[in-house]
């Protein structure tokens, strides 16, 4: 009987050796992540602080989903309670926090690169769906965020436990999205503002972060397991093939699909929903033109 305590007790002890090796392994991937260093050399933008500039960056705040994360007002909160994975807060983007520490430029390199003042990363700022936002809309976005009033930082700051730590070692969480940017200096235009297939696909580029580069849809990362899939966007059976454009408008309009359901809750509506009636429909062309092809789900 004592041998046999002594092997469970020897087997208990390697494998609390196993797992806190694994921590420390998963701690110091974070970590090294999160200390990079990356070069950011776009050109200084030209802020025009008109009143129309700052209602197009107020309706870009809207309708590119920047609000779901960062709140009314960029007061920042709490935007994703993933439990044992840990908790992200978005931060206040009033100038009267991030005023002392970020330029009109440093803001343009968070919102496109992902990049802090000191050129380390940004956590789970997902910056891909904005790398090509054009420089007219970045330097509008900007100024709306340089005009807002001041207000209280939210209560909290974002972080891993052990276990989300582990899914950044084994490729099951992205962290950060600078590693994965093109950073090469060089100018952005927006196709013309018109119900296009161009222009819906520029504006599209703010849907690839939860619906997949394929619009196929996908297990939102970041997210904790239980999340459901975000929707296959492509005109393929499991996806919108029997929808039309009203259908489309309606579900952004008012959360509902063609067949009464609602939208999951996750997917922020209300925000898309405040896009114009071209940009719905130029979303919708972008759409209707992509390759058909089967959900996450379905292919599970």
């Amino acid at each position: 009987m004592r041998k046999l305590f002594k092997g469970v007790a020897i087997a208990f002890g390697v494998l609390a050796l196993a797992i806190a090796a694994l921590v420390g392994v998963a701690w110091w991937k974070t970590e090294n992540l999160l200390s990079r260093h990356y070069a950011v050399n776009d050109a200084p933008l030209a802020i025009d602080r008109s009143a129309a500039t700052l209602e197009r960056g107020q309706h870009l705040y809207t309708v590119l989903g920047c609000v779901e994360c960062h709140g009314a007002n960029g007061m920042g909160k709490l935007a994703i309670d993933a439990g044992p994975v840990g908790k992200i807060y978005a931060p206040n983007l009033s100038p009267a926090v991030l005023g002392p520490h970020y330029t009109a430029d440093h803001l343009a390199a968070a919102i496109r690169h992902a990049v802090r003042p000191d050129g380390t990363p940004l956590r789970i700022m997902p910056s891909e769906d904005f790398a090509n936002l054009s420089d007219a809309d970045t330097a509008a976005l900007v100024a709306y965020l340089q005009s807002l009033p001041a207000s209280t930082p939210p209560q909290g700051e974002t972080y891993l436990t052990a276990f989300g730590r582990v899914l950044v070692l084994f490729g099951q969480l992205r962290l950060t999205q600078a590693a994965d940017i093109d950073h090469r200096p060089r100018v952005r235009q927006a196709p013309p503002e018109a119900a296009t297939a161009d222009y819906g696909a520029y504006l599209a580029q703010a849907c690839t972060g939860c619906h997949g580069s394929n619009f196929g849809g996908q297990h939102v990362p970041g997210t904790p397991p239980e999340f459901p899939d975000s929707a296959n966007l492509t005109p393929h059976a499991d996806g919108l093939a029997a929808w039309t454009l009203v259908d489309f408008e309606r579900a952004l309009r008012t959360g509902r699909r063609p067949d009464g359901r609602e939208l999951d809750g996750f997917m922020p509506w209300r925000a898309y929903g405040q896009m114009s009636d071209t940009e719905v429909a130029a979303l919708w062309a972008h759409l209707s033109t992509l390759p058909p092809v089967p959900s996450a789900k379905a292919k599970k």
